[in-house]
């Protein structure tokens, strides 16, 4: 499997170089009998408290005249439901580090204040915590991801929320529990220990975090799908130490944080682009392939039965802020940039199934590269929701390995491979195939030999624009939607696909 990978890997690598140049491309999807299973938490969302993610996005309280479920937004949870959000992470983020848990639980009117000083100094009034969370977690069918609190908390604050959380018998958390209107715990499964602690979650070397998490993780007890707080990037140094100095038996997952970013000093106008800062976005984009491939060179080291994860917990565009918005809150409109970024990237993740099992777009509202934006009552999709709905259907499906050499992207001297793939295979024997083309003006084209894929009839999606600019508002809140693709013929066992560019296409075959 690490060897389809590969050659996967060094056929991008020579397509940038020019070896690889066609007027149509041949790709090769094999039916790997040890593929593995792309995991559905590949697919998974983060909510921070930060801006309006959380107040004013999925919560508005229970006494608002928007339809809510406890507070939380009927139309949102309906959204995402659809969207099949498989996990979702919270409370941060660099904001998790800041959290006291217990300042979120209890009656509402005797919850303690506190200043997010993170994102905008706003004073919030913890009336969104633990059960809320859980209990929308509840309804949306997704599994909750808790940040615990290790750059300003205490091992035994984590070792509550654990106990509060889970424990079903007698104790004094689990009485708490009870006390405030929850009998049966909600069984937590995924809980990361600190956030990005070379930075913001308490500027630590890997060495002292690598003795913090086994501390944090021994009081918190076994059972638990413990993720430690992983590298910035490129920082391999960071993951080689977490490695080394963990035992694999404490490590559920290691995390890794990457974002598309031109300039973080000037980081470019969410809208207002040039194709020259698109493919910068898209350089950075593609990087993802590079930095997953030497993390996980890394781990198989140590973990060669590949038993830790590789968890991407956030990743995604990130662009400056929507002019005459809030600067601390991250506010930013998506464009068809976003929705190639999203299926670039999601094909990475799902041809590096094997050690990437769990990965959250930040975020899911009003934030960052956000799958749905809020404007008081008014709920709107965004084209990375399209993509993220499209390739839905991947989620714990068998992995079907491409080989191709891409067609090439120039700009200014520079080129990127255009085409971006992943396939899989699904429990009811359906062949799902999700293509990108990157190319800002050019068309491609895709010769796919069907003959060993055990499908015959096959139908198209395709989420597109007519500028890579264009973006959905609450004027015009379906001016990018996916529709129906034509764009290919089947004949003699050959799938020939033309794709438009700057599109993302997912290809049914039964």
């Amino acid at each position: 499997m690490k060897k389809v990978l590969l050659f996967l890997f060094i056929s991008s690598i020579l397509s940038q170089t020019g070896f690889a140049q066609k007027e149509t491309t041949a790709l090769t999807i094999k039916n790997t009998a040890d593929a593995p299973t792309i995991n559905k938490n590949i697919y998974g969302h983060f909510a921070e408290h930060l801006g309006r993610c959380i107040y004013g996005g999925f919560f508005v309280g229970d006494t608002s005249k928007i339809p809510n479920t406890a507070g939380v937004r009927n139309d949102i949870v309906k959204a995402l439901k659809e969207l099949k959000i498989p996990n979702l992470r919270w409370p941060g983020g660099c904001f998790a580090d800041t959290y006291h848990w217990k300042d979120g639980i209890g009656p509402k009117e005797n919850r303690p204040t506190i200043v997010n000083q993170w994102w905008g100094g706003v004073t919030e009034d913890n009336s969104f915590g633990t059960h809320d969370f859980l209990n929308m977690c509840e309804l949306l069918g997704a599994e909750p991801y808790l940040s615990g609190n290790v750059g300003s908390g205490t091992v035994q604050e984590l070792a509550d929320w654990v106990q509060y959380t889970n424990f079903g018998g007698k104790s004094p958390m689990s009485d708490l529990r009870k006390k405030n209107g929850r009998t049966e715990p909600w069984k937590v499964k995924f809980w990361g220990i600190g956030n990005e602690a070379w930075g913001c979650g308490g500027n630590m070397t890997a060495d002292y975090y690598s003795g913090e998490y086994k501390k944090y993780a021994t009081f918190m007890g076994d059972g638990l799908n413990r993720i430690a707080s992983g590298a910035n990037s490129s920082d391999y140094s960071w993951t080689e130490t977490l490695m080394k100095n963990v035992p694999l038996n404490m490590l559920g997952g290691v995390a890794l944080h990457h974002y598309s970013v031109i300039d973080w000093n000037k980081k470019g106008d969410g809208v207002d682009f040039t194709e020259d800062q698109y493919f910068s976005t898209m350089k950075e984009a593609l990087k993802m392939e590079e930095l997953v491939t030497k993390h996980s060179a890394i781990m198989d080291k140590y973990d060669p039965k590949q038993k830790v994860a590789l968890v991407v917990d956030e990743w995604g565009g990130w662009y400056d802020v929507e002019k005459g918005s809030n600067p601390g809150f991250l506010y930013q409109q998506n464009t068809m940039r976003d929705a190639v970024l999203a299926g670039a990237t999601l094909n990475i993740f799902n041809n590096h199934a094997d050690r990437v099992r769990m990965a959250n777009l930040a975020q899911c509202i009003n934030v960052l590269q956000a799958v749905i934006l809020t404007d008081k009552a008014k709920m709107i999709t965004t084209p990375t929701y399209s993509v993220m709905k499209m390739y839905s259907v991947h989620q714990d499906a068998k992995l079907l390995p491409v080989i191709f050499q891409s067609p090439l992207y120039t700009f200014n001297g520079q080129t990127l491979p255009a085409i971006s793939a992943s396939a899989s295979k699904d429990k009811n024997g359906a062949i799902h195939i999700s293509l990108v083309n990157i190319d800002a003006k050019k068309t491609n084209k895709i010769e796919i030999d069907t003959k060993d894929l055990d499908a015959k009839n096959f139908t198209g999606t395709i989420i597109t624009a007519p500028k890579l600019q264009d973006y959905n508002s609450f004027e015009n809140p379906n001016k990018i939607t996916p529709t129906v693709f034509k764009g290919f013929e089947n004949k003699k066992g050959k799938l020939e696909i033309t794709i438009p560019p700057f599109s993302v296409v997912v290809i049914e075959g039964i």
